[in-house]
């Protein structure tokens, strides 16, 4: 399997077809996936806005007043009105702004982007990310998945996830079938298209490479049953059912850092 991105490719500009400008410029197999960056689709989508697009409602400005205290720095609850608006739900409102978005991806700041929007404030994610793979998999006749970049619980830093997809199942279920031992395997779904996201994230990078589409070329799915249920149901999320239950406590997490330098031996005046 290899992986090589796409060049040439324009700034995107409201309502560009993204099928179209990738296929001028690719000549694609059968065996291609092609993963696109959620930065040029919602641009084609017209997902841009101005933070002066939001009118901030009382939730709005308490979530920014409370952030902004938390990090010593004035918070736009414009902005905290944008999240609010592209999510379902917020599981947190402090340190941070966890969002289910309308689709049922989970991001903090429901994934709206102020990097690479030359033309506005803002960049949100699409509407439906599934629907866009559609669209680009109908023209290029190639399995699609749209990507983002999302950070991860006990992990630091941040990795391609697949936002939607088409042409391609989005896992592949293990379950049935048997390890080396013969042991039958119970649980394992193997999350393929955040697999060929983040691979392809290597490629498209986080700065200015410009590179935002990336074919997955020799890829094989395998002989296993597909299975498209990448985000997982609210019914029986304990994680999620737990955020909802949980509030920030500043001062108990200080005092429990100050417990920590003390027994390190550290300085706590």
């Amino acid at each position: 399997m290899e992986l090589f991105a796409v060049e040439g490719l324009p700034e995107v500009r409201p309502g560009d077809d993204v099928g179209e400008l990738i296929a001028e410029r690719v000549d694609l197999r059968p065996d291609d996936v092609v993963c696109v960056s959620h930065s040029i689709v919602s641009k084609a989508e017209g997902r841009q806005a101005d933070l002066d697009d939001f009118d901030p409602g009382p939730q709005a400005e308490h979530i920014a007043d409370r952030i902004g205290a938390l990090a010593g720095e004035a918070k736009d609850p414009r902005f905290a009105q944008a999240v609010i608006d592209e999510s379902d739900e917020l599981l947190t409102e402090e340190p941070l702004m966890l969002a289910v978005t309308h689709f049922g991806h989970i991001s903090v700041n429901a994934g709206i982007d102020r990097s690479n929007v030359p033309d506005a404030d803002l960049l949100l994610l699409p509407e439906d990310p599934s629907a866009s793979a559609e669209g680009i998999h109908e023209t290029l006749d190639a399995p699609v998945v749209v990507t983002d970049t999302s950070g991860r619980p006990f992990r630091q830093g941040q990795r391609g996830v697949a936002l939607g997809w088409a042409g391609v199942p989005a896992a592949r279920d293990w379950r049935g079938e048997s390890d080396r031992d013969g042991r039958e395997l119970g649980v394992t779904v193997e999350a393929v298209v955040d697999e060929l996201a983040a691979a392809a994230n290597l490629l498209t990078g986080e700065g200015d490479d410009g590179l935002p589409v990336v074919v997955v070329r020799g890829f094989d799915f395998g002989d296993h049953e597909p299975h498209d249920g990448l985000f997982r149901s609210p019914e029986g999320d304990y994680v999620r059912d737990a955020l909802r239950e949980w509030e920030y406590d500043k001062q108990r997490l200080r005092a429990g850092a100050d417990d920590a330098d003390d027994a390190d031996g550290g300085d706590t005046t």
